[in-house]
């Protein structure tokens, strides 16, 4: 009866914790940002949504939007603040342009470096794509939304638009978060990335 008991035990732990570990998500990355999400120490959420939170609406992985680009450099760009959705301001710069084709088009994006970034050991090689397009105010976030980027050896970067998230103000009115400048207006649907929350 004894061993009974403590299978019954060992099989509600191990499902608890299986349970826990829950992975969702259609790649790595939707895994991970679903996870920091789901954690209360890191999550943006406010508590009402965090305690319904199931996982992020992402679109399915397309890998025509995985593109290839040389970065043309911006050594003499000036610094300008950028508006935010509060009144904090920006310090930023256009660190390179990024031209590339995208669903038979030619676009061009300016990425961005942010002053607080570079004096920090943690984010000193960080960059900064915000774009907006298409699909803004319907199926995804009306302020646009943000890829993240690093600072490459060569000038040849990959923009994968299948990481396109959010910007934390999207959940949660508290953060300030930069305002997507007109000029990184894409002229068609980016169907990949997060979708609206």
């Amino acid at each position: 009866m004894q061993n009974i008991v403590y299978i019954c035990l060992l099989l509600f732990f191990v499902g608890c914790s299986q349970k826990k570990a829950a992975k969702v998500g259609e790649t790595a990355y939707q895994i991970e940002q679903n996870n920091i999400f789901k954690d209360a120490s890191k999550s943006p959420l406010k508590a009402k949504d965090l305690k319904n939170f199931k996982g992020l609406d992402f679109f399915s992985f397309d890998s025509s939007y995985v593109v290839m680009t040389s970065l043309e450099l911006k050594p003499n760009a000036k610094w300008f603040n950028m508006k935010t959705t509060t009144s904090r301001l920006s310090r930023e710069r256009i660190y390179a342009t990024a031209t590339f084709e995208l669903k038979g088009q030619q676009f061009s994006l300016n990425i961005y470096q942010g002053e607080e970034n570079m004096n920090s050991e943690e984010y000193k090689d960080y960059l900064f794509l915000p774009f907006l397009d298409n699909t803004n105010g319907k199926e995804t976030y009306a302020g646009g939304r943000y890829i993240n980027l690093k600072i490459p050896e060569d000038n040849i970067v990959q923009i994968d638009f299948n990481k396109a998230y959010n910007p934390l103000c999207a959940y949660n009115e508290k953060f300030s978060c930069p305002i997507v400048p007109r000029v990184n207006y894409l002229d068609l649907r980016v169907t990949a990335g997060v979708k609206n929350f």
